[in-house]
């Protein structure tokens, strides 16, 4: 008898999430939904009566959000969901522009079969998805858009489009808001599948027309309207958008 024989497995029994874990990832949870907004403030009695938890994790939590970026402490006010500027808005969506169109010049006809792979398995995934749970949605349209980058095999382009991640989907929350009403998250999902298709078909510049003009033109407009802090660039872009989507429309 060998009594090596599953020496290798781990039977380590992991430690439950703590209080303070699980109130973060509600917090988190909360913000990525767009059930937060930015600037709206984050009243610690309220909070710890709605999560069901006491200061002390609540703070650990509002902490780890706080390094994450998705929490600021603002002056008079406490603590707040981060806000988003119409200027902060501008240099996501163009920075995210610029970094898929990149990867998609880079690496579109694809070279690998498992990047593909990695495209439809996230795709479906997303497809897949039932519910509504709008973080867990959010979550997984920007896992889709990563595999999309990570066509090009360039292991930097995708770091930078991941650091965008909480950022990018504080967006996506706020367009899923902008938007409510105007699609459900299936439809939402049917919007990615012409990205898989022309991905798939190996028709990078059909691929780069459909990224320009996929449905976030909706939230754009709302944000050029409805968000402060706007910048002589984010004007200039802004208007520049406006005038893409009326010259599509008239065409």
């Amino acid at each position: 008898m060998n009594s090596d024989k599953g020496a290798d497995v781990d039977r380590r029994i992991a430690a439950p999430p703590t209080m303070s874990v699980l109130a973060a990832e509600a917090l988190r949870s909360m913000i990525l939904s767009g059930e937060l907004l930015p600037g709206d403030r984050l009243p610690e009695n309220s909070l710890t009566a709605q999560l069901g938890v006491s200061r002390s994790p609540l703070r650990e939590a509002m902490s780890v959000l706080e390094q994450e970026g998705l929490i600021v402490q603002a002056p008079r006010r406490g603590a707040i969901v981060a806000p988003l500027t119409a200027h902060d808005i501008y240099e996501i969506y163009t920075l995210r522009e610029q970094l898929e169109e990149l990867a998609i010049r880079l690496g579109v006809p694809v070279a690998e079969e498992a990047r593909l792979d990695r495209l439809r398995e996230a795709f479906a995934r997303l497809e897949a998805a039932t519910g509504d749970d709008q973080t867990e949605h959010t979550r997984l349209a920007f896992e889709f858009h990563l595999a999309l980058v990570g066509l090009a095999g360039h292991r930097r382009l995708e770091e930078s489009f991941r650091s965008l991640s909480l950022q990018m989907q504080l967006c996506m929350a706020m367009n899923r808001r902008a938007r409510a009403g105007l699609e459900t998250m299936k439809e939402d999902a049917a919007r990615h599948r012409p990205l898989l298709d022309l991905a798939l078909a190996g028709d990078r510049d059909g691929l780069l027309v459909a990224l320009r003009n996929h449905g976030q033109r909706t939230f754009l407009l709302y944000a050029e309207e409805h968000v402060d802090g706007h910048s002589p660039e984010s004007r200039a872009w802004f208007a520049e958008v406006r005038a893409q989507l009326e010259g599509s429309e008239a065409s």
